[in-house]
């Protein structure tokens, strides 16, 4: 699925690569991300950017191109303490931080997301969405109406209340039919 490129694969990457260096998602330029990863990599430092092929048709021809799985957003590994070296990347924003401290990612969440882009299965992207969330039906004959998500799977429960009266009703819908509202 993923173009063997797209990644860093240098073994000698990963011995240089610091103890205590940790992943962190690194905010680029609309379509950068691709150049960021190589600049990445040219400065030495781990760098990891999932892809989904697609289709991109031309007036002429259509074509396979590998899209960012997550688009704006590279990842890299490194020791905080060299956050001045990433972020002199042309392409690059910034390293996503909250409060002015660098906001790690688990790196389980980085090697689940490595280990599906290498393995043969089909994925897409998907909306983040979690049980409670409000959501709005976008396909189907419920399109607009918007409610809370009280069961993901296949088939999402989502609940439509009448707060004033303190009444609700359930209905399963498709999961791929909602987005976060």
């Amino acid at each position: 699925m993923s173009d063997p490129s797209a990644e860093t694969t240098d073994p000698a990457l990963e011995s240089t690569t610091p103890v205590d260096a940790a992943w962190y998602a690194v905010w680029t330029r609309s379509r950068h991300e691709q150049v960021v990863r190589e600049q990445l990599a040219q400065k030495q430092i781990e760098a990891f950017l999932p892809t989904v092929t697609r289709w991109s048709r031309w007036k002429d021809r259509k074509k396979k191109v590998d899209w960012p799985l997550f688009p704006g957003y590279c990842f890299a590994r490194f020791d905080g303490s060299t956050r001045l070296t990433v972020l002199k990347c042309a392409g690059v924003v910034s390293i996503v931080s909250f409060d002015g401290t660098l906001a790690p990612i688990p790196s389980q969440e980085i090697d689940a997301i490595r280990q599906l882009v290498e393995s043969e299965l089909q994925y897409d992207p998907c909306p983040f969405m979690h049980e409670g969330m409000v959501v709005e039906v976008v396909h189907g004959p419920l399109t607009g109406v918007v409610g809370r998500l009280v069961r993901k799977g296949a088939h999402a429960r989502l609940v439509l209340s009448v707060d004033l009266i303190g009444q609700a009703v359930s209905v399963d819908v498709e999961a791929a039919d909602v987005r976060p509202y």
